[in-house]
């Protein structure tokens, strides 16, 4: 049975930072990333990281803010999230699957892939910015 869960959503204020955490179970994908989803917006992915050679991707939105990275022994893919905006409120999921993740984070919403690419989902931590 494959699980991906995710903690470390909360409450913070702007400016603040969050360092989310997935640990998969059952599956290691070539590629582990994060997507979130605001209340009636569409889900996005942020950031990406290829599991065997550690190339990181990452949406406009959080780039130089976000840093994605994996710890391969221990099944578990991090976002460190500084500099965090109101903006950035949503539900943040944990996502594995092929290298079609990776593409997907790096093209944004220029182009779209099934179900993003992805073969697992976690089931979502919150996290929210105040002003």
């Amino acid at each position: 049975q494959v699980q991906l869960v995710e903690s470390g959503g909360g409450s913070v204020q702007a400016g603040g930072s969050l360092n989310l955490s997935c640990v998969a179970s059952g599956y290691w994908g070539n590629c582990m990333g994060w997507f979130r989803q605001a209340p009636g917006q569409e889900r996005e992915g942020i950031a990406a990281i290829a599991t065997s050679r550690g190339n990181t991707y990452y949406s406009d939105s959080v780039k130089d803010r976000f840093a994605i990275s994996r710890d391969s022994a221990k099944n578990t893919v991090y976002l460190q999230m500084d500099g965090l905006k109101p903006e950035d409120t949503a539900m943040y999921y944990c996502a594995a699957g092929g290298h079609d993740v990776c593409i997907q984070v790096a093209q944004g919403s220029t182009m779209r892939f099934p179900d993003f690419g992805v073969r697992y989902w976690g089931e979502g931590t919150q996290v929210t910015v105040s002003s």
